[in-house]
């Protein structure tokens, strides 16, 4: 009975117990913290594209956005390169497995601006110009089969055309 009492009150080893309790709570929050982190990266830099996309598209002229027609082809090649790379004639995607197929390039008008400001002599008003892109999330512990890769990041956004 002594011996058992004795192995009780014995406390050497307490603290690689707990350690080795606490590891794989540990792990897993780091990488998820690690996870988390990659993800908002990645969603930040298609954030980014896409509106430097639209900001590209803004400054093209009218003629590429006719009201009641369909965008110039020329114009929305350019406007899918500069979002999937920042160039015109870029060759490395921002986000990977980023393609062009990936971006879509639409327009609307507004006519409550016909006669107003620059949209003056327009016929259908302010041109307003969409850009949106999603594409397949590249997690970083995909390899070890803990995330799918059905997980999408996606992004829009708009701008007026200035036609400068």
């Amino acid at each position: 009975m002594s011996s058992l009492s004795a192995f009780l009150r014995d406390t050497r080893g307490a603290a690689a117990t707990e350690m080795a309790l606490m590891v794989p709570l540990l792990l897993v929050l780091m990488f998820a913290g690690f996870e988390a982190g990659h993800y908002f990266y990645t969603e930040q830099k298609i954030i980014k594209a896409v509106r430097e996309g639209a900001r590209y598209a803004g400054r093209l002229g009218f003629s590429n956005y006719p009201c009641g027609g369909t965008i110039d082809s020329t114009a929305v090649a350019q406007v899918q390169q500069v979002t999937r790379t920042g160039t015109i004639s870029g060759q490395t995607a921002r986000v990977p497995n980023l393609a062009l197929a990936d971006i879509s390039v639409s327009h609307r008008c507004d006519d409550s601006y016909e006669d107003l400001g620059i949209f003056r002599g327009t016929n259908g008003g302010a041109p307003i110009v969409l850009v949106q892109a999603s594409t397949n999330y590249n997690s970083l512990f995909e390899a070890l089969g803990l995330i799918d890769s059905s997980v999408k990041v996606q992004a829009s956004a708009e701008a007026v055309v200035n036609g400068i």
